[in-house]
Order: C-alpha cells, then structure tokens, then sequence
C-alpha cells in the first residue's frame, strides 16, 4: 500500500479475462451519498467496463449500493460514472480503443489522500486456451516454490 492510497475494490476478474496493455489513473465524477458508500467500502467492479461517448469517458456496470443513512435524494446504484482524465489521455484512449479487440476495463477503486479514483486499464481480451496456459505456469509455479520450502526443511 502506497503512501495515503487506500484500495477499496478490485476487479479481480479483469487479470483473468484481459492482458492488460496500458494502465490510467482516473478520477470519478459522484454525487455525496455515492461517495460516503465508496468510504463505506460497498463497491463493485464485476462485470464493469469504460465507454466513451462525445469524447467524454463513462464507467458502466460499476454498482455503488445506496447509502443506508440517506434520504430520498440517495443515488441510482447502477448509473454510469463520468471519469476524468486530461484531454490528451482521452484522445490518446480514442485512438488505442479503436483498435480491435481492445477494451476499457476498470482494474480498482481507492482513495487517494481522501479522493476516490479509479485505475482504469486498456485491455486485450484473452482466449480460453490463453486462460489454461495463465492456469498451467501459475499452478507450476506453486508447485516449485512448495518443492523449494520442503527442500529448506531437511
């Protein structure tokens, strides 16, 4: 954990489904009680992607749920979320994405010295082989590192 960064919630789906290219830091644009339910920690990435409409960047999927201390003005859980970034970052983003294949996906929520951002990545979608071949290095992996401990033990 990094000095004043508080993670919230993580996709961690995202590294199972997508390479991931490219990551940005973003802002998110809430209204008061969404963002006294992100402090809370009741956020949720599964299934969240990014869209860009008119040149302006909207997170989807991403469910706040309501602030149980609100009133009649709480928020949708649901609604789409307007990320900020720099206008380069954006155009830049535009001219990545229309590449095929590729997606925005939020990777995790966290406070930063008290403000909520988002890191949001450009991702590759992986293929189902791809999946297996992650799984395979990564139970391999486990295996030599539990072979390497029972060695240190005798």
């Amino acid at each position: 954990m990094q000095e004043g960064v508080k993670v919230i919630a993580q996709n961690k789906k995202a590294r199972h489904d997508y390479f991931i290219e490219e990551t940005y830091e973003a802002g998110m644009s809430l209204k008061g009680t969404e963002i006294k339910s992100i402090r809370l920690g009741r956020v949720n990435l599964k299934d969240s992607y990014a869209f860009i409409r008119k040149g302006e960047i909207f997170a989807h999927g991403m469910h706040i749920s309501p602030y149980e201390k609100g009133n009649i003005n709480n928020h949708d859980p649901l609604r789409d979320r307007k990320l900020l970034l720099h206008k380069r970052e954006i155009a830049k983003l535009i001219g990545t994405i229309s590449q095929q294949g590729l997606s925005l996906v939020p990777l995790r929520i966290y406070l930063k010295n008290g403000v909520a951002k988002m890191e949001l990545a450009v991702a590759k979608g992986k293929k189902q082989y791809d999946k297996r071949d992650d799984e395979a290095k990564k139970t391999a992996n486990r295996d030599i590192e539990r072979a390497m401990r029972a060695d240190k033990r005798y």
